[in-house]
């Protein structure tokens, strides 16, 4: 205990360890802060390559629809349209 309150008296390890608390705890741009930008950093890349995903997907799906009988198949199949003399009937699996 008297060798650490002795290293503490010197005014260089003393402004060191004031210096690192100061910038580890009470600082702007502390280590909590640091941690938390880090994390959401982590959840915005996550959510971009998602996005970029449906983007390319959304852009290919665009470019079948170019053709006539493409269209009509997509509207059948994904907006459940129909023509005036026809049922359709969905089934879900749980």
């Amino acid at each position: 205990m008297k060798k650490a309150l002795s290293y503490l008296r010197n005014k260089f390890v003393l402004a060191t360890v004031i210096f690192l608390a100061y910038t580890l705890f009470l600082s702007e741009d502390n280590i909590f802060t640091l941690i938390r930008h880090s994390n959401k950093l982590d959840q915005l890349e996550t959510s971009k390559a998602e996005i970029e995903e449906q983007l390319l997907e959304t852009r290919s799906t665009l470019d079948k629809l170019n053709d006539r009988s493409e269209v009509e198949r997509f509207a059948r199949e994904k907006k459940y349209f129909k023509k005036d003399d026809e049922d359709i009937f969905v089934i879900f699996y749980d």
